[in-house]
C-alpha cells in the first residue's frame, strides 16, 4: 500500500497547480503578491522537514504520516476557500508541514521495506508520486469546465484523505518501521557539520542537483520554447510533457536497473547523460528554430527526455542512499537532507531566472545541465551495501 500512499501525496501535492492562473485572477494578485504568497510553500516545508524528523524517530511513521496526512488535507481545504493573500500564504504553510511530514514517513517506510526485503523499490514508490501529480493535472484541467477551483481542490483534499486512511492501516508497523534504530548506537541527532555530517552535504547537494533541474524544466521549459524557439501555445508544454512521462519511465525502470547494475553508477549515468543531453539539445534546437521550428522542437523534445529519464531514478537513489546510512535515524537523516535539497528546489529557478536576465535564457539553461552532471558526480557519496533493519 506504500504505491498508493506517494500516490495520493502527488495527487494532493499537485491538485492545485492547474488552477493557479484562475486562483491568482479571482483573488486579484500582481505578479509580486502572488510571489508573496508562494513564499508560504518553502518556509512550511523546511519546518515540517525538521519537525518531521524527530517525531517519525520518537512516535512511528504511520503515527506521523496520520497526522500529517489530516493537517496536509486541512491546508488544502484552506486554500481552497482563500479569499486573500494571507490567507492563501497561511494554507501554504499548513499544507506544507502536512506534506513534509508525509513525505519523511512514506520515505521511511519505504527504506524499511528495502532493509527488510532486501530489493529495491524507492524508485517505484517515487513513480507512483509522478503518477499522482500527472493525475492532478489532467482531472484539474478537465475539471477546470465544470467546476470552480474551489470545488476542484476541496473536493481533491477530502477524498484524497478518506483514501489515504486505509493505506495507512497496510503500513509496516512501528516494530519494523525502523524508527527507533537498530540500537543505542543509533542517533536521533544528527550534528550540522563535521566529518560525520560530511556523507548527507554531499547527498544533499546532490539531490540539489537534480531537483533544480526538474523545477527549471518546469518552471522555464515552456518559457524557452515560447520566447526563445517561436514555438506556438499548446506546443510549448510539450517538451516539460515529454520530460514527466520520461521520469515516471526512469523511475518505474530505476529499481530494476539499480538491482543489476547499481544504484551509484545508474546515478552517475544519469547526471552525465542528462546534463550533457539537454545541454547540447538547447545548444543545437534554439539556432535550428530561425531554420524550422518543428525540427528544432524534436531536438529539444529529445533533449528533455534524455534527461528526464537520468533524473528520474536519481532522486530516490539519493533518499535510499541517506535512510542507509549506520549511525542515524533514518527519518533523521531524510530530513536533514530533505532541508538542504528543498532550500535550493526554490532558489534552482531563480538563480536560472536571474542569468537569463543578465544573458539569455538559453545560456542560463545551461546552470541546471551543469547542476545534473555535478549530481552524477556526486553518485559517489551513494553505497549500495543496505544497513540491517533488525
Amino acid at each position: 500500500m506504500i504505491w498508493l500512499g506517494f500516490g495520493i501525496m502527488g495527487i494532493m501535492a499537485n491538485a492545485w497547480v492547474p488552477r493557479i492562473p484562475e486562483i491568482k485572477v479571482a483573488l486579484g494578485l500582481t505578479n509580486s503578491q502572488f510571489g508573496f504568497a508562494l513564499v508560504g510553500s518553502p518556509m512550511g516545508l523546511i519546518v515540517g522537514a525538521q519537525l518531521a524528523g524527530r517525531a517519525v524517530h520518537k512516535f512511528g511513521s504511520r503515527r506521523v504520516a496520520l497526522i500529517s496526512g489530516l493537517e496536509m488535507s486541512f491546508g488544502l481545504l484552506l486554500l481552497g476557500m482563500a479569499h486573500s493573500v494571507w490567507m492563501l500564504v497561511i494554507s501554504l504553510f499548513v499544507m506544507s508541514i502536512g506534506y513534509s511530514g508525509i513525505d519523511n514517513a512514506m520515505n521511511t517506510q519505504a527504506v524499511a521495506v528495502e532493509l527488510i526485503l532486501k530489493k529495491k523499490y524507492m524508485s517505484g514508490f517515487h513513480g507512483s508520486w509522478s503518477v499522482g501529480a500527472l493525475v492532478a493535472a489532467v482531472l484539474g484541467g478537465v475539471l477546470s469546465h465544470h467546476t470552480t477551483p474551489e470545488e476542484n481542490i476541496v473536493g481533491v483534499a477530502i477524498i484524497s484523505f478518506l483514501a489515504f486512511i486505509p493505506n495507512l492501516l497496510r503500513l509496516l508497523p512501528d516494530e519494523l518501521d525502523g524508527h527507533l534504530g537498530t540500537s543505542e548506537e543509533i542517533s536521533g541527532k544528527i550534528p550540522l557539520f563535521g566529518k560525520e555530517a560530511k556523507v548527507l552535504w554531499l547527498i544533499g547537494f546532490g539531490l540539489i542537483g537534480c531537483l533544480i533541474p526538474e523545477a527549471a524544466a518546469s518552471d522555464w521549459g515552456g518559457i524557452l520554447l515560447h520566447e526563445h524557439m517561436n514555438i506556438g501555445t499548446g506546443l510549448d508544454a510539450t517538451a516539460f510533457g515529454a520530460f514527466a512521462m520520461a521520469m515516471i519511465v526512469g523511475r518505474f525502470s530505476g529499481d530494476r536497473l539499480m538491482t543489476k547494475y547499481g544504484a551509484a553508477r545508474i546515478v552517475r549515468l544519469g547526471g552525465y547523460f542528462g546534463g550533457v543531453g539537454l545541454g547540447l539539445s538547447i545548444a543545437l534546437a534554439v539556432p535550428l528554430s530561425s531554420w524550422n521550428k518543428y525540427v528544432a522542437l524534436a531536438t529539444i523534445i529529445v533533449g528533455f527526455i534524455i534527461a528526464g529519464l537520468g533524473i528520474g531514478p536519481m532522486v530516490p537513489a539519493f533518499v535510499s542512499a541517506t535512510g542507509r546510512m549506520i549511525n542515524y535515524a533514518p527519518s533523521v537523516a531524510i530530513a536533514r537532507v530533505g532541508v538542504i535539497s528543498l532550500i535550493a528546489y526554490y532558489l534552482g529557478p531563480v538563480v536560472t531566472g536571474s542569468l537569463a536576465d543578465l544573458i539569455n535564457l538559453p545560456v542560463a539553461m545551461y546552470f541546471p545541465c551543469a547542476v545534473l552532471i555535478l549530481a552524477g558526480y556526486l553518485s559517489k557519496a551513494i553505497k549500495d551495501e543496505p544497513r540491517s533493519i533488525a
